[in-house]
C-alpha cells in the first residue's frame, strides 16, 4: 500500500506500507542512494511472520519533498508524522547502508517509541573520537565524503551530473561499483533478481533529482544532531568485516559506545551481504528473547 504522507512542516512523504497492515510494525530505512523500493522481504513472507514493514523515501529521493540542509537527526520528525498518520504508537527501526545512522537517530531520540533498533553495515559519526574514519574505505567513497567536507559545492555539480548519467543509462551505478566490489559482493549483485531490485531502487531514488544523494552526503559528514551514546533501546549491528564502502571499523566504535550494543561481526561478509542477513535480524528486532540473529 502506497500513500503521501504530509510532514509537520508542509512537505509531503512517499510511503510504502508492506506486509500485514494488523502485523507488528517496523520502520525500514533505505541505503544511500536509495528508495522505498530497495531491499525487502517479500509480502507474503511478511504476512507469515505477522509483520508489517513501513518504507519511505528520505526528502530528496523519489517521490518525497527535499529538506535543504537537513541533519541525520532530522529523519525523526518524518519517522514521527509516519507513525502518526498511521495510528502506529510503537514500532521497531532498521535501516542499512545510508539508513543505519538514521535508525539510530530515531532509537535516539524517540526512546518512547522505538522499541528496538537495528543498524547494518553503518557508518559513524564523521567527527568519531579515535576511529580512523576513511580506514579500510573505497578510494570512491572517500572522494565523495572529503568532497562533502571541504567543496559541497563540487559535490552538489558531480552527483548532479552523475544521477543525470544514471537515469540515462541505469545500469551506470552498478558497473561504477562494480570496480570497488569484493567478491562477496560479487557474488550477491551477480543474481539476476537482486540486480533487478537494485536498479529499480536506484532508478525511483534518483527519478527526480540528485538532492537525496547530496543531502545524505552532507548530513553524514556534519554532526549528526544526537549522541549514540544516549539511546536506551536494545540496539544490533550488523557487519560484514570485508566491507569497503562502510568499513567495519564503523560499527566496532558505535558498540564501544551504545550501552548493551549487540554487534555481529561477519569475518566473511562484505557491504552487500546484509540484504541476506535482514529477514534475520527483522526476525531479531520482534522477538525480545533473541540475543543476536545468528
Amino acid at each position: 500500500m502506497r500513500r503521501r504522507v504530509r510532514a509537520s512542516d508542509g512537505r509531503h512523504l512517499m510511503v510504502e506500507r508492506l506486509g500485514d497492515p494488523r502485523g507488528r510494525p517496523v520502520f525500514l530505512l533505505h541505503g544511500t542512494p536509495g528508495s522505498r523500493l530497495g531491499p525487502a522481504p517479500r509480502g507474503m513472507v511478511l504476512y507469515q511472520r505477522g509483520m508489517q514493514l513501513i518504507a519511505y523515501d528520505r526528502p530528496g529521493y523519489g517521490g518525497s519533498d527535499r529538506l535543504e540542509g537537513r541533519s541525520v537527526a532530522d529523519v525523526v520528525q518524518d519517522v514521527r508524522a509516519i507513525a502518526d498518520a498511521l495510528e502506529l504508537d510503537r514500532f521497531a527501526v532498521v535501516g542499512r547502508s545510508g539508513g543505519a545512522p538514521h535508525a539510530l537517530a530515531c532509537a535516539a531520540l524517540m526512546p518512547d517509541r522505538v522499541t528496538r533498533a537495528a543498524a547494518l553495515v553503518t557508518l559513524a559519526p564523521r567527527d568519531a573520537d579515535g576511529l580512523d574514519w576513511f580506514e579500510g574505505m573505497a578510494a570512491s567513497n572517500v572522494l565523495e565524503y572529503t568532497t562533502a567536507t571541504v567543496d559541497p559545492d563540487r559535490l552538489t555539480a558531480r552527483f548532479i551530473l552523475r544521477s543525470a548519467e544514471i537515469r540515462r543509462d541505469p545500469f551506470r551505478l552498478l558497473n561504477d561499483l562494480r570496480r570497488e566490489l569484493t567478491d562477496s559482493d560479487r557474488m550477491v549483485v551477480a543474481d539476476a533478481g537482486v540486480r533487478t531490485m537494485l536498479l529499480r531502487n536506484y532508478q525511483e531514488a534518483l527519478r527526480t533529482s540528485a538532492y537525496g544523494w547530496i543531502d545524505d552526503a552532507l548530513a553524514f559528514c556534519s554532526p549528526w544532531g544526537f549522541d549514540p551514546a544516549e539511546i536506551t533501546a536494545p540496539v544490533l549491528l550488523w557487519h560484514g568485516e570485508k566491507d569497503v564502502f562502510s568499513p567495519v571499523g564503523h560499527s566496532r566504535w558505535l558498540a564501544q559506545r551504545i550501552p548493551g550494543a549487540t554487534a555481529v561481526l561477519e569475518p566473511a561478509a562484505a557491504h552487500f551481504d546484509a540484504l541476506h542477513a535482514l529477514p534475520r535480524v527483522l526476525t531479531w528486532l520482534l522477538d525480545p528473547s533473541l540475543e543476536d540473529p545468528s
